[in-house]
């Protein structure tokens, strides 16, 4: 085995110093979003640049971006925390945003909408309560 091959982990290893499951990580090698190399047995074995990546995907995944578009950035997350101002990983935000703000408008709109059945609810409740209460006075 060469230096380089000795270096690298296995997928157990990247799972435990990353904080996430095997699955997790052959879910990201799937989606094209971690590569790893085949020992000769079919192991995988991991760079140790792969915990950054891995500790990237993860921040990347919480804010809602999809496996494609972290895939299509992972190169602009190169060299520390957070991305590369380049125009891809711009064009992303901007667009993740838009399409939540888009959401919450739509959450706010269902929002409404459900307070107003609400409110109908709690009124015709009431009216049906001060009926019941008139008829057992009347009784």
């Amino acid at each position: 085995m060469r230096r380089g091959e000795r270096d690298r982990m296995r997928i157990g290893e990247l799972a435990r110093r990353a904080g996430v499951s095997t699955r997790s990580l052959r879910y990201y090698e799937q989606r094209g979003l971690l590569q790893a190399h085949r020992d000769t047995n079919g192991y995988r074995r991991y760079d140790a640049e792969s915990v950054d990546t891995v500790a990237r995907i993860r921040e990347l995944l919480a804010t809602g971006l999809s496996t494609d578009d972290i895939r299509d950035l992972l190169p602009c997350a190169q060299g520390g925390p957070g991305l590369n101002p380049c125009a891809l990983s711009c064009s992303t935000m901007e667009r993740q945003m838009g399409q939540l703000d888009a959401e919450i408008a739509e959450l706010t709109r269902r929002r409404v909408a459900l307070g107003a059945y609400a409110q109908v609810m709690r009124e015709r409740r009431a009216q049906d309560e001060a009926l019941a209460a008139l008829a057992l006075r009347s009784a």
